[in-house]
């Protein structure tokens, strides 16, 4: 009997290679599917009771009305015939097997079911010896994945099978709104590939799409051939089709070659290159456009628009990015992240969205990263291009050229803590006339005595910060001219104490509150900070700049990023956090901050046009948030300046969830600058997915800037979703560059549940404007869509070291 459990398999084997759709971390919404299955449970089938792999050693048990034959001869069941393996059941009416020649034969009503299927048949016959079998007239459900259909014919000889007149569909049998179709299927399963010959996808009883011949895998090896097509529309491209063609070089590296017409500036070659070793993996991405017809159609408006013509687009034109990582051993890593790009129009000429506004330059760093329970360090060199053709390279960051970071922290007994912060580092810049380089040290050793219970803490800290420089003679008589300083230095450097001490309590209480048990804190926090003044103009900056006020500010030790300046500061930081967190599930039903600086003397340490900070007070920082109810959050942020007695910040949001899929968010935010009064952002952003009813849902996007009367990107578009199928419908007008230029996209992706879709992805590009789309992202913080300055520092990340 055991030819028949080996043959059974070979359909699922067929109907998983149909099902095989591209990896996508949204899985399918089956929620609006009838509870309908192409071949019902059988009442007589046992309960799985070992898993697929344990076939083999399990005993067959077989069972009938009646049963004759002799030893040796032939052997016949008949009268609600079963047999049962582990997962697997077999019921007939009656099977016939003959012991001398291995041929068998199951006659009327065949059902078999094992932990991934069930079929049903009208007659099922093989001969064992010869490994051969055929099933007459299939019709069969998957179990564990969604899928149902049926074949006329089923042969199988060895591990070669052959489907005729199959089927296969994710949709019920009473509302079969798509259906793959093919004249033939072969499958090999030593290879572990089928060819399909004369498939026709089917939409209710319209053909769609004919395929004479096509091979796909059968299994999870990967296998050379077409994926889905990338098809769109766009103001600026045209009429855009992208055909991926997949390339399995070897088990354990691949390639994808993404040919791409645009019939507004031609074709272009793309390619991504994967490779994974035991202790490594990387991906190369390469694009080239050669002639852009872009380029010629554009030119006038560039020299309309005086832009400079070394950042004018070339007419060959591509980009190159590398990201890899290499084990050294268990402490060291080697990375790497490579970009290169023609021209700087060519990160927003190829980009259909806001991200090709996220930076003004390009970073590539090459680097050796270590770790261990009490050290890390790195040894790595980074260097930028620039990406905004408005412009100059000038504007650059410095490169780093090589850096070398080493930091050190570790307890000594119960009260006492030593550590230090370590960076050598070489600069140099792209524009060397006007910005010349040089060479810095930076040391800050530290210890701290941590005094803690259960509900209080006292960390005070002594730090000593030294910062020594080597710098070009060039640089240094930049300094001199611009400090009006009659000699230049080129050695400057600093030492500064700086004293810190951190406290807080946490008090917690039991509230009732509507009916429900709350977990209600309290947790008031000082944060003291003295650093003496020294006089600092001397020394240049590299990659040092004053960082955006914000609750986290409240509780440095500088308010610069990078290690060219230390903030004098004698100031005492008072704050206060309350939690309501429902006992029941442990979620927060509310949230609320508060906290100010009080400067004790005034600040004179000062970066580029700033001014010093007055003794006195600081802006008061708020931040807020209350869950109404399960559906309805609201959350504020303010920061308000007694200074100026106006307000720095002001952000306001607010999140509704419309049924089980349905999301409302409004948000409106504002902040100025301090210093110079002057508004830098005023942004309201009103996105929404809201569904009409089961099948129908509407979702759009509208992102403005009132500070620049512009529209940064709008969104409209209606989905359509039924149990097997959907489609998305987007039209989007969205800021393509920082000129202000717009762009018009037209999408329209459609969606076989359980196979693929046709179109572009348009599903992540709302994902990311809308958060809450896909409801598991509802506590994720989206990146921002703009920034308009390069980051001031891009310190190693310690918690990704390995």
């Amino acid at each position: 009997m055991r030819a028949i459990f080996r043959l059974l398999p070979l359909p699922f084997c067929i109907a998983v290679s149909l099902a095989a759709s591209a990896n996508d971390d949204i899985p399918p919404d089956w929620s609006m599917c009838p509870i309908e299955d192409a071949v019902p449970a059988f009442p007589d089938a046992q309960a799985p009771t070992s898993s697929p792999d344990d076939r083999e050693s399990q005993p067959t048990l077989v069972d009938g009305d009646e049963t004759d034959g002799i030893d040796g001869g032939m052997y016949n069941v008949t009268g609600n015939v079963t047999l049962r393996r582990g997962d697997q059941f077999l019921g007939t009416d009656a099977l016939q097997f003959d012991q001398e020649t291995g041929i068998y034969t199951a006659t009327g009503n065949v059902r078999y079911q094992d932990s991934g299927m069930r079929i049903v048949a009208d007659r099922l016959e093989g001969d064992q010896d010869k490994d051969s079998h055929r099933i007459d007239n299939v019709r069969y459900q998957l179990i564990e994945r969604r899928g149902n259909g049926g074949a006329e014919r089923i042969d199988m000889s060895g591990t070669r099978g052959r489907m005729m007149r199959s089927t296969y569909s994710t949709c019920p049998p009473s509302e079969r709104m798509w259906e793959l179709r093919a004249q033939r299927i072969d499958v090999d399963s030593d290879t572990g590939m089928g060819t399909a010959r004369s498939a026709t996808l089917h939409i209710g009883k319209v053909p769609v799409l004919y395929v004479p011949w096509a091979a796909f895998p059968i299994d999870d090896r990967r296998r050379t051939g077409l994926l889905y097509p990338n098809i769109s529309y766009s103001g600026r491209n045209g009429f855009d089709y992208t055909q991926p063609i997949y390339l399995n070089l070897a088990p354990n590296y691949d390639m994808t070659l993404e040919p791409r017409w645009m019939s507004r500036r031609g074709i272009q070659l793309g390619t991504e290159f994967r490779y994974l070793t035991e202790t490594g993996r990387g991906v190369a991405e390469v694009e080239f456009l050669p002639s852009d017809r872009l380029t010629e159609a554009g030119r006038a408006d560039e020299i309309a628009n005086g832009i400079n013509p070394d950042n004018w687009r070339r007419d060959n034109r591509g980009s190159f990015r590398f990201s890899g990582v290499q084990d050294v051993d268990s402490r060291w890593q080697a990375r790497a992240r490579l970009n290169w790009i023609s021209d700087p129009r060519w990160v927003e000429d190829a980009s259909s969205s806001l991200d090709g506004l996220s930076d003004i330059a390009l970073q590539s760093d090459v680097g050796i990263y270590g770790r261990s329970r009490h050290w890390s360090a790195a040894l790595m060199a980074d260097y930028w291009v620039l990406s905004d053709y408005n412009l100059a390279d000038a504007n650059l960051p410095y490169h780093r050229l090589p850096r070398a970071v080493f930091r050190w922290e570790q307890p000594f007994g119960r009260w006492l803590v030593a550590g230090a912060e370590t960076e050598l580092a070489r600069f140099e810049h792209a524009d060397r006339q006007s910005r010349p380089g040089g060479s810095r040290l930076f040391v800050k050793p530290y210890v701290s005595v941590p005094f803690e219970g259960a509900s209080w803490f006292v960390r005070p800290t002594l730090a000593w910060r030294y910062t020594g420089y080597r710098i070009d003679d060039a640089l240094a008589q930049i300094i001199a001219d611009g400090n009006g300083f009659p000699t230049a230095n080129t050695s400057p450097s600093s030492s500064i104490p700086i004293t810190t001490v951190d406290a807080g309590l946490f008090f917690d209480r039991h509230v009732d509150f509507r009916g429900e048990t709350f977990l209600n804190t309290l947790e008031p926090r000082i944060f003291y900070l003295h650093a003496p003044f020294e006089d600092q103009r001397d020394m240049p900056l590299f990659d040092t700049g004053p960082l955006s006020f914000s609750w986290g500010q409240l509780f440095r030790d500088n308010r610069y990023s990078g290690a060219d300046r230390q903030a004098d500061a004698n100031q005492l930081t008072l704050a206060m956090t309350t939690r309501m967190i429902r006992e029941s599930d442990g979620r927060e039903k509310l949230s609320a901050s508060i906290g100010q600086i009080f400067y004790f003397d005034e600040s004179r340490t000062v970066v580029g046009s700033e001014i010093p900070v007055d003794d006195g007070r600081s802006a008061w920082v708020a931040d807020s948030t209350y869950a109404i109810n399960d559906r309805w959050t609201i959350g504020a942020s303010y920061q308000w300046n007694p200074t100026s007695r106006s307000e720095d910040l002001a952000s306001v949001r607010t999140r509704y969830l419309v049924g089980d899929d349905g999301i409302v968010n409004l948000s409106y935010r504002y902040r100025r600058n301090p210093l110079t009064r002057e508004d830098l952002v005023e942004h309201g952003d009103f996105s929404f997915l809201y569904p009409i009813n089961p099948t129908w849902s509407v979702v759009g996007r509208y992102y403005y800037s009132f500070n620049e009367s512009k529209l940064l990107e709008g969104i409209f578009g209606v989905q359509w979703e039924s149990c097997c199928m959907a489609a998305r419908l987007v039209t989007r007008r969205y800021v393509r560059n920082r000129s202000g230029d717009m762009n018009n996209a037209i999408q329209l992706e459609i969606e076989f549940k359980g196979l693929g879709s046709a179109g572009p992805e348009t599903r992540d590009r709302l994902r990311r404007a809308i958060l809450g789309y896909y409801r598991d992202d509802l506590y994720l913080v989206p990146p921002s869509e703009v920034r308009s300055r390069l980051p001031q520092d891009d310190t190693i990340p310690l918690d990704t070291l390995p």
